[in-house]
């Protein structure tokens, strides 16, 4: 991305829509934060994390003032992250995974194929002839994740993967890839696991909407912690909520449960005091994987009770 002309230290005051400053660099995108060495606006693609608080990439690469070479050769998200030169590459393979798996469904027959009954997510059916266990309840855990990438309908296919796209990349950009593939990873599990947890006993379900609500909720916690106007994600989350309680055969609890994972994760991402950042990071995600865990256990005990 090319930098605004003009010095590289005098502060951009471009207005923004919501009447925040534009990035020095990305004058389209509004923001709240300042570099602490030249107090230019800065957006989170452009943030690197400093001793105190953020500084441009300009400063990092100037090493101005602060003789910290260490600034300039590891630049990081305001998560603690790598800056990546493509922050969409994890949102992009997210987007092919899904895209290969909704084909195969196409290409073995839909939804009574093979496919997807043995990938999405059941717990206990009933068979007309006897009452058998069948998907997570019988051991098959592996649908918690499998259930995550398949869809019934192409428009259900279509929306998600839209609001990957407009979702994932500035997540992606402010946590790092690790840190977004584990927040996407836990919310859609999250998701799976309180719709295994309150959904009937032989209630299939499937779709990455769990995830996609992970990263809205996630999108919700980055601009509080960023001071951004809420007003936005906020209103989006509402009508999102709304169409899943409204809407008939919708699995509201996927949806509930990866939105409340997300949101959770996220803040332990972005909050973690920074001489802790990965230790804090680790324990959230490993914390939110046994709190998973915990339910489905629950459930398969319920079940088999």
């Amino acid at each position: 991305m090319d930098q605004v002309p003009g010095s590289p230290h005098k502060p951009q005051d471009a207005q923004g829509g919501d009447g925040l400053p534009g990035c020095s660099r990305h004058p389209d995108r509004p923001t709240g934060v300042r570099c602490t060495r030249c107090d230019q606006p800065i957006c989170p693609e452009c943030m690197v994390s400093a001793s105190v608080g953020f500084q441009c990439p300009s400063c990092v690469r100037g090493g101005s003032g602060t003789g910290h070479a260490p600034q300039a050769t590891a630049p990081r998200t305001i998560a603690g992250g790598r800056i990546a030169t493509d922050p969409r590459l994890i949102t992009m393979i997210l987007l092919g995974l899904n895209a290969a798996v909704f084909l195969a469904v196409l290409a073995t027959g839909g939804t009574s194929s093979w496919l997807p009954s043995r990938l999405d997510l059941v717990g206990l059916a009933a068979d007309p002839s006897q009452f058998r266990l069948v998907g997570v309840a019988e051991g098959e855990w592996y649908r918690l994740l499998t259930a995550m990438f398949l869809h019934q309908q192409i428009a259900h296919f279509a929306f998600n993967m839209l609001s990957l796209w407009w979702l994932g990349p500035p997540l992606e950009a402010a946590l790092g890839r690790l840190r977004f593939i584990a927040l996407y990873m836990l919310a859609g599990l999250g998701g799976s696991a309180l719709s295994y947890l309150l959904a009937a006993q032989n209630q299939p379900s499937l779709g990455a909407s769990g995830a996609i609500f992970g990263l809205l909720g996630a999108t919700a916690v980055l601009l509080r912690r960023m001071n951004y106007d809420m007003k936005p994600v906020l209103i989006l989350l509402g009508l999102n909520l709304a169409f899943t309680f409204l809407w008939p055969n919708i699995a509201w609890q996927a949806h509930v449960g990866g939105l409340v994972v997300g949101a959770a994760v996220a803040f332990g991402m972005v909050h973690a005091p920074r001489d802790r950042r990965t230790l804090v990071h680790v324990a959230t995600c490993v914390v939110a994987l046994l709190a998973i865990v915990a339910v489905v256990w629950v459930r398969t005990l319920q079940l088999l009770g």
